[in-house]
């Protein structure tokens, strides 16, 4: 008899189904005018691009932001936090196995007393077994949920591998840009102030008004006023960077001035299919998995949970006959429990389920559109970028051939210093102008690999030294 009834556990645990819906991805509908090739696309998105602007402070910067960031080393911590909840999941496919042992001194009732009477020891020790017959499922897709979730946490934390490396990218360029736009205020500071020591010894001996020496002071003072404003940003801009590197504000290392930078080369579009790769999407896709498996969890308890129990021990009133073969006790049976009247507690949990699927639907889809937009705008962000970087470089060359020009008729009296004035102004504006789309133009294409996401995360997970424990399989 026990033999049939194990053939007969064995052929219904094969012979169960699983409940729930199985996971089918959306259908996403890509912009059409993305022709580069995939090839292409993926040249570019699984190269160390930050190294292509041949800065090498640069690279050190990125280096020890992998290695001394708090949000990343906090995201690793999360996904050992759900690689343990997955492993926890895991051991309900195989028999849970325990063991326990009592001591005890006690006295039974005196109707139906079969042991000696008065108070007596009681010895036990133990091996417990138990193990869910999963003829529905629900272990089943508890694993999956919890095996996307942990994949859902390991693409969270390529997010923040993903966004460190392009913040500490993007403020290093800004900083730089700062620099330069400081190193402009302070040349011109200059200008004026000797152009302001000039004019007053005109005045002292009479070749020039007041109202021209007000003119120059009022320039002198308005390009000095810029300096302290400037020298705040590139402190708040150091601040920041050391917040991204993991250690407490402080000055941070130049390399090349932004001017002499490389420029990486970007193609003009790129294939939907590279999006894939973004951490973000396959985050959001694995909750989506999570949740569609979350509903067979909900639905399986619908029907009965079967599960096979078993204890192999010893028993005795004396400790010295515990180990005898006469004190041996064992027990094989089979545990069913099955719902009759909830009163919609089950329905409960099934209609929450099957709403927060919804809700992972549409925040994958949405994901999607969002990355989509990004590229866009990334893309038209450097296209336009450098256009109009272009038109401002042939303003600032013009600017300064009328600030030369300006100044030359002055001397010879043809002009007067209003002019002069106007000319160093408007050249001084220009300047600052093309340094702040200088920079603009640069960090468009941090933004263009930011939103490519691609194989580059793989190069900065391994200078990073993260440990690979997702199974991707």
């Amino acid at each position: 008899m026990s033999k049939r009834l194990l053939v007969g556990f064995i052929f219904l645990l094969l012979s169960g189904c699983t409940i729930g819906p199985d996971y089918e991805r959306p259908v996403v509908i890509s912009p059409g005018a993305w022709t580069v090739s995939y090839d292409t696309a993926a040249d570019l998105t699984d190269s160390a691009w930050w190294q292509q602007f041949n800065d090498p402070i640069f690279d050190e910067l990125i280096a020890e932001a992998l290695t001394n960031n708090l949000n990343l080393q906090a995201a690793v911590a999360r996904v050992d936090q759900y690689l343990g909840q997955w492993r926890t999941t895991r051991s309900e496919y195989f028999p849970q196995i325990g063991a326990s042992a009592s001591a005890a001194r006690q006295d039974d009732t005196d109707t139906g007393r079969t042991l000696p009477d008065g108070p007596y020891n009681d010895y036990r020790g133990a091996l417990n077994a138990s193990w869910e017959i999963d003829l529905w499922g629900r272990v089943r897709r508890a694993n999956e949920a919890a095996r996307a979730e942990l994949l859902a946490s390991e693409a969270g934390r390529r997010s923040v591998l993903l966004t460190l490396v392009s913040n500490v990218a993007s403020n290093y360029i800004v900083l730089r840009g700062l620099d330069r736009q400081l190193e402009i205020a302070w040349e011109t500071e200059q200008t004026y102030a000797e152009s302001l020591r000039i004019f007053r010894l005109r005045h002292k001996y009479g070749t020039v008004s007041k109202v021209e020496v007000s003119q120059v002071e009022s320039e002198y003072e308005a390009a000095r006023q810029l300096i302290p404003q400037l020298e705040i940003q590139v402190a708040q801009r150091e601040h920041l960077i050391s917040l991204l590197l993991g250690q407490n504000p402080g000055p941070i290392p130049r390399g090349k001035k932004i001017g002499d930078l490389a420029v990486p080369v970007i193609p003009s579009g790129l294939p939907a299919e590279i999006l894939e790769q973004r951490p973000d999407i396959i985050q959001a896709e694995q909750a989506l998995i999570a949740a569609n498996a979350r509903i067979g969890v909900a639905k399986a308890l619908y029907f009965p949970r079967i599960s096979l129990t078993g204890t192999f021990g010893t028993s005795s009133i004396h400790s010295s006959k515990l180990f005898e073969a006469d004190s041996k006790t064992w027990q094989i049976g089979s545990d069913v429990l099955a719902p009759i009247f909830t009163f919609g507690a089950i329905e409960g949990q099934v209609m929450t389920s099957e709403a927060a699927q919804r809700e992972a639907l549409y925040r994958y889809r949405q994901s999607i559109i969002a990355a989509f937009s990004e590229v866009e705008d990334a893309l038209i962000a450097t296209s336009k970028g450098r256009e109009s970087q272009v038109a401002q470089k042939r303003q600032v060359d013009a600017l300064n051939n009328y600030a030369r020009l300006a100044g030359y008729q002055y001397d010879v009296g043809t002009t007067s210093y209003l002019q002069v004035l106007d000319a160093n102004r408007s050249l001084f504006s220009g300047q600052l102008e093309y340094v702040q789309t200088q920079t603009k133009a640069l960090t468009s294409l941090v933004d263009i690999y930011r939103a490519m996401g691609g194989g580059w995360l793989d190069i900065v997970d391994r200078e990073a030294a993260v440990p690979d424990q997702v199974d991707q399989g």
